[in-house]
């Protein structure tokens, strides 16, 4: 009776209403603080893990050698994108005022996309644990001899487990395999047949199920608990991962500042970031939260399908309520952000953190990717063009937002940044499918 009580007492129910419809809403998150609420995670936490990072760049550099013009630091550029915003605009019929940048996640080196921080970040502390659990390894090594035998041996004695729609799973496979862990990756049904593909062709073991992301994650963490050498990557609930993905916020603060872009109380930085579970776009928010305090504004994107975050965060229900309480079918072409119920651990730090969130028809995904395509030439994959609608939503619909916030005689000194999610890894005759897909 709970969750009928909590969502039907609702002061928007009329937004509920609108979302079982299946328009595109914008919500604004009442709870939202100046700087983030740090009991169970805090700027301690993402420096250790950036310093983890650091240590293992020698690593990196060794086993993955596209990472080497980047001395192994796994890292995506910022680019603007001036003719995808002047489509937008053509097609929109109004101006988005301040600069629009891409944060160019599609192309991280590893695995192509978003989770290649925090994926690779927790294998990576696993991995160090187990080293100098063994006295093969101390915090002053040089990390690069982690590619010898003698570690993949001793790695080959352990398992490693994870639930996921795709890029997670990705990542979690490719770095465990490489460092010579036996890992299955749970995948659901939603999972392109290419990703689980190219993680068998890495020596992956992948078990599919017909049912959604729930119980892939279900399924994994099972493993892991029966298994003293199992280590489950727990994308609902892992700091570990959340760390990982957190330090993308101190390498972006660099990325602005080298770029000349300013962020402050008269250059306010939008930033738009598609959310699944809620685990990378969490740990990147509350980084920047952290760095950027009142003058940040991040929002989150979700299919029209799918939002559960959205329904979370706004019925205060975080994991306790499903889209399908309210009729919908996660049914999306965004396989990353197919996600029925939200993690708790996220939606309660998100409470302080973020400005809101959105929804996204799938129609626009491919729209935005085709005009990505041939305005940029850049290709991301449908999941990551659901930040692309943020600006769009803010200026047609935030009117209130930023009013309320003292914004609205700043936007022409604004950054809007999207944060891209995957793309590189996508096969070529998977992206001729999307191009070529009428919308």
């Amino acid at each position: 009776m709970k969750r009928e009580e909590s969502i039907s007492k609702l002061d928007n129910i009329h937004l509920i209403n609108e979302i079982k419809m299946l328009k595109s809403v914008l919500w604004i998150n009442p709870n939202r603080k100046s700087t983030p609420n740090q009991e169970q995670f805090s700027l301690r936490h993402m420096e250790e893990a950036n310093d983890r990072l650091n240590r293992f760049s020698s690593y990196i550099k060794v086993a993955f050698p596209e990472t080497e013009k980047n001395d192994g630091i796994i890292e995506s550029t910022i680019k603007e994108i001036p003719e995808m915003k002047k489509l937008i605009e053509g097609r929109r019929g109004f101006k988005i005022p301040g600069k629009l940048i891409l944060k160019c996640d599609h192309s991280l080196p590893i695995s192509g996309s978003i989770k290649a921080r925090g994926g690779i970040y927790e294998v990576l502390k696993f991995a160090e644990a187990i080293a100098i659990e063994h006295g093969l390894l101390s915090l002053n090594d040089n990390y690069a001899k982690l590619a010898d035998e003698n570690f993949k041996k001793l790695f080959s004695e352990y398992k490693i487990a994870v639930g996921s729609t795709g890029n997670l799973g990705l990542s979690i496979g490719i770095i465990s395999a490489k460092l010579g862990f036996q890992v299955t990756v749970h995948m659901s049904h939603d999972a392109k047949e290419w990703k689980k593909q190219l993680l068998r062709n890495k020596g992956v073991t992948v078990i599919e199920y017909a049912s959604d992301y729930s119980k892939a994650v279900e399924e994994g963490r099972k493993q892991a608990q029966q298994d003293p050498k199992c280590h489950f990557v727990d994308d609902e609930n892992s700091v570990d991962l959340f760390a990982g993905y957190s330090v993308a916020a101190l390498r972006l603060e660099k990325q602005l500042q080298d770029q000349n872009i300013k962020v402050d109380a008269n250059h306010p930085l939008f930033v738009y970031l598609p959310c699944g579970v809620g685990g990378a776009p969490g740990g990147i928010a509350f980084g920047l939260k952290l760095i950027f305090g009142e003058n940040v504004h991040i929002f989150f994107a979700e299919p029209l399908q799918s939002p559960c975050m959205l329904l979370g965060m706004m019925t205060g229900l975080h994991d306790e309520v499903s889209i399908t309480d309210i009729g919908l079918n996660n049914q999306t072409e965004a396989d990353g952000l197919a996600v029925g119920r939200a993690s708790k651990f996220v939606g309660k730090l998100m409470e302080s953190v973020l400005s809101g969130c959105f929804t996204v028809d799938d129609s626009f995904l491919f729209r935005s990717l085709k005009g990505m395509y041939e305005q940029e030439n850049i290709f991301m994959e449908p999941s990551a063009h659901a930040g692309v609608f943020g600006p769009i939503l803010l200026i047609s619909e935030g009117k209130h937002y930023l009013e309320d916030n003292g914004l609205s005689s700043k936007m022409e000194n604004a950054t809007h940044l999207v944060w891209s999610t995957g793309g590189d890894m996508v096969p070529f005759e998977e992206r001729k499918i999307y191009l070529e897909k009428n919308v």
